[in-house]
């Protein structure tokens, strides 16, 4: 569903160069939910920005399976949705700009809000809802557009531990229960390893992919007893000293080095 074969970004400013990725290269399959973590300001959201198509690579391939099924949910849910629109229109608006049938268009708006738990909301405007409620609506609108893969950055950094928590379930259920492909991009270790089937880790900026994992817990995952299994914490703990070694530079860099006892 999507291949990154190679992908260098470099921001130039007169004389003045910034190497942002330097050879990033990775695969998601079709159906997998994929996160990746990095350290601060390893240029995960210009990762995503060239696998969405809003920033053009420097150098190397992004290949996605069907661009125009791609969507995205950012971390600032408050610029995301329009505020003098109203919850329904939010989710609508990427509909009409498809031109699906305005029957349809009321069926998947309906769908994606029963889906994220907001029934009853569609005449609220953004404004009057809380920041989780606010984010719900942001994946809404991302459902409702069907797509075949879903990027989503950060998506959880501004709301508070609880909601963050629900979130986190509410992805997992609609990933299982809708088959998108998810490249999910955090700064919290814990959720990559909670949410994902394989946790991708970034050096530090110029970055590459500096190491991975095969997250091999339980498909069914609750946030009280996955969190604390033993296996949980041995997957945490590896792709911790990951990070750490990434910004010291000390990192070992492959997924083949990884013991036996990690993978």
């Amino acid at each position: 569903m999507l291949e990154v074969k190679g992908l260098r970004k470099v921001y130039r400013s007169g004389s003045r160069e910034v190497e942002a990725l330097r050879d990033l290269t990775f695969t998601v399959a079709a159906g997998e939910l994929v996160c990746l973590v990095g350290p601060s300001g390893c240029g995960k959201t210009t990762l995503l920005r060239c696998i969405a198509g809003l920033l053009g690579p420097t150098s190397g391939e992004v290949t996605v399976g069907d661009r125009s099924g791609l969507a995205i949910v950012f971390q600032e849910y408050g610029r995301s949705l329009f505020p003098w629109m109203t919850v329904r229109d939010n989710v609508d608006l990427p509909l009409r700009q498809k031109k699906v049938p305005k029957a349809r268009r009321r069926e998947l708006v309906a769908e994606a809000l029963t889906a994220v738990g907001l029934d009853g909301t569609e005449s609220a405007y953004p404004w009057q809802l809380s920041g989780g409620m606010q984010q719900r609506v942001a994946i809404a609108r991302a459902v409702a557009y069907e797509p075949s893969i879903l990027l989503m950055d950060e998506p959880f950094a501004a709301v508070d531990a609880q909601t963050r928590a629900d979130l986190e379930d509410l992805v997992r259920s609609l990933w299982q229960r809708l088959g998108m492909t998810i490249l999910f991009v955090t700064h919290d270790i814990d959720e990559a390893v909670y949410l994902g089937q394989r946790v991708l880790m970034l050096s530090a900026s110029p970055t590459v992919v500096q190491d991975e994992l095969t997250v091999d817990l339980p498909a069914e995952r609750d946030q009280l007893h996955t969190r604390a299994d033993p296996r949980f914490v041995t997957l945490r703990t590896r792709v911790y000293s990951q990070i750490q070694a990434a910004k010291t530079g000390t990192a070992s860099g492959a997924a083949g080095e990884l013991s036996s006892a990690d993978r």
